[in-house]
């Protein structure tokens, strides 16, 4: 009889489960929405942040509060937003550098299986640019300069284990050669001393460079998009010049702590899809040469685990380290 009786409150409870969470998803939301930016407030994750933010607010009818946590690389804000309820109150707005800090950084969490991808946000080329000094206007003319002068050049970085740091390590050991590294505490310092000649190349978002490189204070020799970019046809891309694997990409996105109700995400990538295809949207993202993306959850996944399987691979063979 014992027995009975507990069986039968395990298979009430569950019900009642059952049915709660299409409850709660039904009146989801009605308080505000945190989405935590793991980096501090300026850059590129949080511009982006704020503009989604801006927009989901509306079409949700509740706020939307971008709160900045920045520290461990981007780990810090990540932990708290991926260990916090998953109740579809919390999110985290992530870039490229989520898929690296899961190698180097190794967090307390799994980046893939403790997470609920939302969306896709942007896809934002890199560029390579140069200081105008610089005697190389083609990648070509560049890796002949390297290999005559070796031991030369320098390039900067946004710091070791950075996305400007291994994008620019890939296209070195694409093309077979070496260029000393100076890492600094973040692109800004690094675009100074770019600006300033006391390095001679530098890797990053295409918003963060054109406005330098159409002033003519930068040149810039490859950009990681298939395609020219609309806003500066003529920088080439990495494939016409014969590095058809450099086709990485400055992304953003959103997701959540895993076990958020199918209903509530679902709800949430829909909006986001739809903020993202509006025209006031996507032509302000398109005039810096940034695409607006969008799409289902299961896309931005597997662009997720891509992404991890790339660097992972990239790393590994490598031996890169944060040394």
């Amino acid at each position: 009889m014992m027995r009975r009786r507990t069986l039968l409150a395990t298979a009430a409870a569950a019900a009642a489960a059952q049915i709660a969470s299409p409850l709660r998803a039904q009146s989801w939301p009605n308080r505000p929405i945190k989405l935590i930016v793991p980096f501090a407030p300026g850059g590129g994750t949080d511009f982006t942040a704020r503009l989604v933010a801006e927009k989901l607010t509306a079409r949700l009818g509740q706020t939307m509060l971008v709160e900045n946590k920045p520290g461990a690389g981007g780990n810090l804000g990540a932990e708290v937003a991926i260990k916090s309820p998953p109740d579809g109150y919390t999110y985290l707005s992530i870039s490229g550098s989520y898929a690296v800090n899961s190698i180097l950084h190794k967090p307390s969490f799994d980046s893939l299986e403790d997470i609920a991808a939302i969306g896709q946000y942007t896809d934002e080329p890199f560029l390579l640019v140069a200081h105008p000094a610089l005697p190389a206007r083609t990648l070509a003319e560049l890796v002949a300069l390297c290999k005559r002068e070796p031991g030369k050049l320098s390039y900067g970085s946004s710091g070791m284990g950075g996305l400007t740091h291994l994008t620019t390590e890939f296209f070195l050991d694409a093309a077979g050669i070496k260029i000393a590294h100076v890492p600094y505490r973040g692109t800004g310092p690094a675009l100074t001393d770019l600006l300033a000649g006391n390095v001679q190349l530098l890797g990053g978002g295409s918003t963060t460079f054109l406005p330098f490189v159409k002033s003519g204070k930068l040149r810039a020799l490859a950009t990681s998009s298939s395609k020219r970019l609309a806003a500066a046809p003529d920088i080439p891309s990495y494939a016409e010049q014969g590095y058809p694997t450099l086709d990485f990409n400055l992304w953003h996105g959103m997701i959540g702590p895993k076990g958020i109700p199918d209903e509530i995400v679902n709800r949430m990538n829909r909006e986001l899809d739809s903020v993202l295809k509006s025209p006031d949207v996507s032509n302000r993202l398109a005039d810096d040469g940034v695409i607006a993306v969008g799409g289902p959850p299961d896309t931005f996944m597997a662009t997720l685990r891509s992404e991890v399987e790339r660097w992972q691979t990239f790393i590994k063979r490598t031996g890169i380290k944060l040394e």
